[in-house]
């Protein structure tokens, strides 16, 4: 039943956001040249998939987890992209395909080894990887493995349609603080 919710409100939500998707692109090509980011992560079962979302960094910004990368390497535009969350909007596209939830853990990097083993550890990668979860509502990023990946077991052994349409809205109206990026020396 999640899975067609997924593909229902996600297709829903890209005809709606539309023309805000269209508006972003143009400042996203004015800011960096580059509107769309693509970057290989770790999926259902650990499987690779293309994630898609806003370029919030500068060009040419190594592809590490974002609490690695100085705060320097986003832009203006590329704060209030993360701030609004509107740079996730792509991320409907990748819903939409099958190889993410609108709810799940946030699928990791290749590289996150730490993170893959706690994950695995706990069966996390049984489910989609989602846009946004209980650790991205309670402000958990990546800097903590094994506090996300014991957050997103929780979430996944509890999950029911009342705490999915809870994570949405609470993302939607700005709850928690997104991805964290170090700060700027």
């Amino acid at each position: 039943m999640i899975r067609v919710l997924d593909a229902l409100l996600a297709g829903m939500g890209l005809v709606a956001a539309s023309p805000v998707f269209l508006v972003v692109c143009i400042l996203c090509w004015i800011d960096t040249r580059s509107p769309l980011f693509f970057q290989q992560r770790v999926g259902r079962w650990q499987r690779p998939f293309t994630l898609i979302k806003f370029r919030t960094m500068r060009r040419g910004t190594a592809s590490a987890a974002t609490h690695l990368v100085d705060a320097s390497a986003v832009t203006p535009l590329g704060r209030w992209l993360r701030r609004t969350k509107l740079d996730e909007l792509p991320q409907l596209w990748n819903v939409l395909r099958g190889d993410m939830s609108l709810v799940g853990p946030r699928p990791c990097l290749p590289t996150q080894f730490e993170l893959i083993a706690e994950r695995e550890r706990r069966g996390v990668f049984s489910a989609r990887p989602g846009i946004t979860g209980l650790a991205q509502i309670t402000d958990i990023d990546m800097s903590t493995p094994a506090l996300l990946a014991e957050t997103d077991a929780a979430m996944l052994s509890s999950l029911t349609l009342i705490h999915y349409i809870k994570f949405i809205g609470t993302t939607a109206f700005g709850g928690g603080r997104g991805d964290r990026v170090a700060r700027a020396d």
